[in-house]
């Protein structure tokens, strides 16, 4: 098939095409970079034409909440248009766990926006509702970065490898549309302050990690529903440990 992944020289998207590469398939890594802009529309025809699935893994270059919400609502109006018009048979696209239970986080509030413009379109598709990565969790700790330590939310957190977030994706994209939502997320289920500590030891940083329920995740209050599977949900391969054991 030919696979054409939106996003695709970025963290998910370069995994993802090596690994359909693999399989014997055309995956074609689209970017700004490669001159396909999904926001303006430039170069979909191009990209699109004579593609069977499109996979959609790009990331808004800003959060800011008016930015954010923009990019996902005018770049997903402009796939599934030219999607449409190329015949694409399946639109996959990568969302994130709890997009419905957090509607303080501006990002979430955004896909959310983007998976309602996917399911009114008449392209089959399917959306993979991914919880946050482990080469995410630095970033995240540096966020309760105060007075020498990082205070985190002690809520439940279920995080995942994007090489496994790569491998849901490329079944999925190689598989029948669902015309629906899956989630996936990590093998281990912890508290969060536990995960970013593990990731800070690990890169020799001593700050000490403290869990604090009413700490905020990206400026919003969590709790043990937030960012996890509430139901079925289909588990990565990797442990935190084997991760951190490859930096």
């Amino acid at each position: 098939m030919k696979i054409v992944v939106i996003g695709g020289t970025g963290l998910i998207g370069s995994k993802l095409v090596a690994q359909l590469k693999q399989h014997g398939h055309e995956a074609l890594a689209a970017s700004p970079k490669s001159g396909v802009n999904a926001v303006t529309g430039e170069g979909l025809a191009a990209a699109l034409a004579g593609a069977d699935v499109v996979v959609d893994v790009a990331n808004a270059p800003s959060w800011e909440p008016a930015a954010v919400l923009e990019f996902f609502t005018r770049s997903s109006k402009n796939l599934v248009a030219a999607e449409a018009a190329a015949g694409v048979k399946h639109h996959v696209a990568l969302s994130i766990v709890g997009t419905e239970r957090s509607p303080d986080i501006a990002y979430f509030r955004a896909k959310l926006a983007q998976e309602t413009i996917i399911k009114s379109s008449a392209v089959p598709y399917s959306i993979v509702r991914a919880t946050q990565f482990f080469e995410f969790l630095g970033a995240i700790g540096e966020m309760g970065a105060i007075d020498g330590k990082i205070v985190v939310p002690s809520a439940q957190f279920q995080p995942i490898a994007a090489e496994d977030v790569a491998d849901r994706l490329a079944e999925v994209a190689t598989g029948k549309p669902l015309n629906g939502t899956i989630d996936i997320a990590g093998p281990e289920k912890a508290p969060f302050n536990e995960f970013i500590a593990r990731r800070l030891k690990a890169s020799g940083d001593a700050r000490p990690v403290i869990g604090d329920a009413k700490a905020s995740y990206y400026g919003a209050p969590i709790d043990d529903a937030s960012l996890n599977p509430l139901g079925e949900a289909r588990l990565g391969k990797i442990p935190l440990a084997t991760w951190l054991a490859s930096l």
